[in-house]
């Protein structure tokens, strides 16, 4: 019996009272976020995902181009080996800082004010980088710029996650990876045609990386706020007309009535949280499994990432190549990583988040391994740009999965500490790597990625869970 027929009455043979008490009405918020999971995609919801996927395409931008400006940097300067892995890891460093931050002001601000001021932040240190008259002040902004990143790419994962159909949430969350792959072409265009061609390229180069600080005033505009974030701060009434907003676009495109909500009966609305409650919530009940697994996935596949991206052209100048042709290998590899993430996608939607993770675990461990024996450029070429395909198709279902497991309230704080952990990861790469490449050389080093990469799997295919087609409400409930 709906909830709808025992209105019309009770059967005889059980009282009125008791039949809704069996079926209890929903609230307000779960009828609202059961609208939003039943909507097809609509022009709203594809404006948003351009707009917050291009935030994190200046997140790969920035911190790929550190590829090709460090050997550049490193002659200006003068710099030494751990010299230059302070510069490599201080946008990371910065990006930590970030995301303690937004731990403590996710709830409280509000997803679109974060990502506006995040930009600003983010651009305006960087152009200033580019004018730094030596190694210290330059050091110091590339932490600054890195806040900014901590903040701008971990609040688009929730806000995301908030707007997507649950049918479409590994295509729609998890293009993120592609726009953070874009950020890495982007970085190798940049790197080949600006910073090893011109003088003073790597100057150069930091001033096309942040010039986008004049998306902030288009975003100001045109951005809407998350409607899930927008009830749990008891705002439904602005959650409504944005939810409504995009029920009338799907009407018009599609001339035919919407179909009917399905709100969880047992749905509660969802109640905010201190920044010390919500930290802690993450390691009580179900939660802390889920965070187990996240902040361990998003470690690993940071370490692999930044350990194998960051120092690729330094590599291969190391195996003879000149930077022209190192820069140019770079770029290949920058491109396959674009396609890897709709395969991965495409896995997540039709089987589920764990398997693509392990996929593509699995895959770039070969890869990764095949890497350190090759004896050729030509297959360390090839073997490089599918490792590349993969590691980037990993992000793809991370990205989905994370804002999956967890509720509202606690969806921002497990962003960032999870991105938290994965910047502890992708600074002792560069910093591991920096130090010891005289020790572990080109082969040594893929070996460590490979161990690295292997150990994800083991991770993933045991506590891992499924999520595919499940409403954020039920899966966090």
């Amino acid at each position: 019996m709906t909830y709808e027929q025992s209105q019309k009455g009770p059967r005889k043979s059980v009282p009125a009272p008791i039949a809704v008490a069996d079926v209890p009405e929903p609230d307000a918020a779960a009828r609202l976020t059961a609208r939003i999971d039943r909507l097809p995609m609509t022009r709203l919801q594809g404006r948003i995902l351009a707009q917050g996927g291009l935030s994190t395409t200046l997140d790969g931008l920035d911190l790929g181009i550190m590829s090709f400006l460090l050997p550049l940097i490193t002659t200006a300067f003068a710099l030494s080996g751990s010299q230059q892995g302070l510069i490599a890891s201080a946008t990371l460093a910065g990006a930590f800082v970030g995301d303690l931050a937004l731990a403590l002001a996710g709830n409280r601000i509000g997803r679109k004010p974060l990502l506006l001021w995040s930009l600003v932040l983010y651009s305006g240190c960087t152009l200033l980088s580019a004018l730094a008259p030596d190694y210290s002040l330059l050091l110091v902004l590339r932490f600054l710029a890195g806040v900014g990143v901590g903040v701008n790419v971990n609040i688009v994962i929730p806000y995301l996650a908030e707007f997507a159909p649950k049918q479409a949430r590994a295509k729609y969350v998890g293009s993120l990876a592609g726009f953070f792959g874009l950020g890495y072409v982007l970085a190798a265009l940049i790197g080949t045609f600006v910073v090893a061609r011109v003088d003073h390229g790597w100057r150069w180069g930091l001033v096309l990386v942040g010039l986008p600080v004049i998306l902030a005033l288009w975003w100001r505009r045109t951005l809407p706020e998350s409607p899930r974030y927008l009830l749990l701060k008891g705002r439904d009434q602005e959650a409504e007309e944005i939810v409504a907003a995009l029920e009338e676009q799907v009407r018009r495109r599609t001339g035919r009535p919407l179909p009917d909500p399905e709100p969880s009966p047992a749905a509660e609305r969802d109640t905010d949280l201190s920044a010390a409650r919500q930290f802690a919530a993450l390691w009580q009940g179900p939660y802390l499994r889920q965070t187990i697994v996240t902040w361990s996935m998003f470690f690993i596949a940071s370490f692999a990432y930044y350990g194998f991206l960051t120092f690729l052209p330094s590599m291969l100048l190391d195996r003879g190549m000149s930077v022209t042709d190192s820069f140019g290998y770079a770029l290949l590899v920058e491109i396959a990583q674009v396609a890897g993430y709709y395969p991965a996608a495409w896995l997540a939607d039709r089987t589920d988040r764990k398997w693509s993770i392990v996929t593509c675990l699995a895959a770039s461990t070969v890869c990764a391994y095949l890497v350190s024996q090759a004896d050729s450029n030509t297959a360390v070429l090839v073997l490089s740009i599918l490792l590349g395909f993969f590691l980037n198709g990993l992000y793809a279902p991370l990205y989905t999965y994370l804002p999956e497991v967890y509720p509202t309230r606690l969806r921002s704080m497990a962003a960032a500490t999870s991105d938290a952990f994965s910047r502890v990861g992708g600074i002792t790469a560069p910093m591991i790597i920096g130090t010891m490449y005289a020790s572990l050389r080109f082969g040594g080093v893929f070996t460590l990625i490979c161990a690295v990469l292997a150990a994800g799997c083991v991770l993933t295919l045991t506590l891992s869970t499924s999520t595919k087609g499940r409403s954020l409400e039920a899966l966090s409930g």
